[in-house]
């Protein structure tokens, strides 16, 4: 479970997983899988929803595109990270999306403006330079 990277008890990411992967996690007391994935991205597994749900696991597909990240979107998603039981693992393709909402996540949860989030996400690169943000 290499590409799978814990950030703290309650959150992991990854790029795209593999059902072996999801049964590892359903044994290491992960409840819930959120996939930022769009049905229409190349690779997107049709049958993660089931696969998760089999293993007990709660599931949501909210498609996040990376060039379409904006304030609103932010907040749907840590809206749904925020319900999910814990521990949650986040993953898209390449887990660049899951890092970039899961890390604006924690700093808005550690006190820092959601405008705040997405500069220190633009700063370490998670977000494309041709993303601005307007609040």
């Amino acid at each position: 479970m290499d590409t799978i990277k814990k950030i703290n008890d309650e959150l992991a990411i990854a790029g795209q997983i593999a059902p072996e992967e999801l049964k590892q996690l359903a044994q290491q007391g992960y409840k819930s899988v959120l996939n930022l994935r769009s049905p229409d991205e190349q690779g997107f597994q049709d049958s993660e929803q089931l696969y998760t749900q089999l293993l007990g696991l709660h599931y949501a597909n909210l498609p996040t595109k990376l060039t379409e990240i904006n304030p609103q979107m932010a907040l749907r998603v840590f809206q749904k990270i925020a319900e999910m039981p814990k521990p949650t693992l986040i993953h898209c393709d390449s887990a660049v999306r899951a890092i970039a909402m899961v890390l604006m996540y924690i700093a808005t949860k550690q006190g820092m403006s959601l405008e705040e989030a997405f500069k220190q996400a633009e700063n370490l690169g998670l977000l494309e330079d041709a993303i601005k943000v307007k609040l």
